[in-house]
């Protein structure tokens, strides 16, 4: 059964290996959890699973694996279990009066082998009576039941449903291609981290220091150096009025979460495409403008610029002067959006827009192309691989 549970999940495309599948095997072997479905799942789920945005696709793999099953079938975890360590579990649990009860009944020997009898004899789920393995009555086999000399069969008894541990699915949210929440934006945003040690060196250099106390004849020779912080730059442009009203939900959850994660982040908006000025507050945008140029001549190219929008518009303003539906434009839409990609080599384009609707809209095709195809999904999946683009500049959403 566990085998065939590890191919379920591996036919699912959970990512997982054999290491793992046997490092389970190996933790029931060594009495890490009590036979019952939820102690299972969680020792399964901490096994398998290596990165938070699996854990609803295990959940739901573990459903249907297991359905409605309230403890893990005892046949088919005895063929990996080995017969000694299950011989002095059940010792170790019984007091004086059960032992003295199993003897009465011919023994732990006789007993196992009842036990064995019955699993190859039966073939489907009982309650109550005395014979049968099952949950209630008097069975010496069984859950939630009493016999002095029994073995317990599942969990802890007590009419517990494990079933909702699974169903109850806390961690749906973080499936990569769900709509934002403020924790798994966050974690998404962490791709782009350039670590670097700049400051006050007051961390210990370990390797330095004993690579350095070793060419010393063993005489301590201490090496300091300053702590790893995320020193990277970005610039957020963000589309804001007309189709992007839509959108404001998860456009406020993603710049929320970048002021979180970027500690070097500025941001402007603009709408529909970048002209001659942009703003920082929008209830102020007509007053309070800032031109374009002294954003370019302001930010040196080690700012990763990240523009955000659905790139949905007439394919004048991005293509003719004057085609702006705000005002007169003096230079189009992709005069500006050059300069940017001139003066910012790594930069992105999310967009809120099911990435199955761009090829509709020839607006997006116009953008794609000025990007060289570093447009991406404002999904989890979309916001991972942008980062990943931005650190390398060489990834394109495919």
């Amino acid at each position: 059964m566990l085998l065939d549970f590890f191919y379920h999940l591996k036919a699912n495309h959970l990512p997982v290996s054999l290491r793992e599948h046997l490092t389970l095997l190996e933790a029931l072997n060594k009495e890490v959890i009590a036979y019952n479905v939820e102690e299972f799942y969680f020792l399964s789920r901490a096994i398998f699973v290596k990165h938070e945005q699996n854990l609803d696709l295990y959940d739901k793999l573990f459903g249907e694996f297991f359905g409605e099953m309230e403890s893990v079938p005892v046949e088919s975890l005895m063929a990996n279990i080995n017969e000694d360590w299950l011989k002095a579990h059940f010792l170790k649990e019984l007091s004086e009066a059960d032992k003295q009860a199993i003897e009465a009944a011919g023994g732990l020997e006789q007993l196992l082998e009842r036990l064995r009898d019955l699993l190859n004899e039966q073939k489907e789920r009982h309650e109550g009576g005395s014979k049968w393995i099952g949950t209630g009555g008097t069975s010496p086999f069984g859950n939630s039941g009493y016999n002095p000399a029994g073995v317990r069969v599942g969990g802890k008894g007590g009419g517990k449903t494990a079933v909702k541990v699974w169903d109850k699915r806390d961690f749906k949210n973080y499936d990569n291609d769900l709509e934002l929440n403020t924790r798994n934006t966050k974690m998404a945003l962490r791709r782009l981290r350039i670590l670097t040690r700049d400051g006050v060196e007051d961390e210990l250099n370990i390797e330095e220091t004993i690579d350095r106390t070793s060419q010393n004849a063993g005489l301590l020779d201490i090496k300091m150096q300053a702590s790893r912080q995320n020193r990277v730059k970005v610039l957020l442009l963000l589309d804001v009025g007309g189709s992007m009203d839509d959108f404001i939900e998860e456009c406020s959850t993603l710049f929320s979460s970048a002021k979180y994660q970027f500690k070097h982040l500025e941001y402007f908006y603009f709408h529909n495409c970048i002209y001659e000025t942009m703003w920082k507050d929008n209830a102020r945008r007509y007053e309070d403008k800032i031109a374009t140029w002294d954003i370019l001549n302001k930010y040196n190219k080690d700012y990763k610029v990240i523009f955000v929008g659905d790139a949905s518009m007439s394919q004048w303003e991005l293509s003719e002067p004057r085609g702006s539906v705000e005002h007169y434009n003096e230079e189009s839409g992709l005069t500006w959006l050059s300069r940017f990609k001139d003066k910012f080599p790594n930069l992105v384009w999310l967009n809120p827009i099911n990435d199955g609707y761009w090829q509709y809209t020839h607006s997006i095709k116009l953008i794609r192309d000025w990007s060289d195809d570093r447009m991406f999904p404002l999904t989890i999946n979309g916001i991972e691989k942008a980062m990943k683009c931005l650190k390398n500049n060489k990834l394109k959403f495919s």
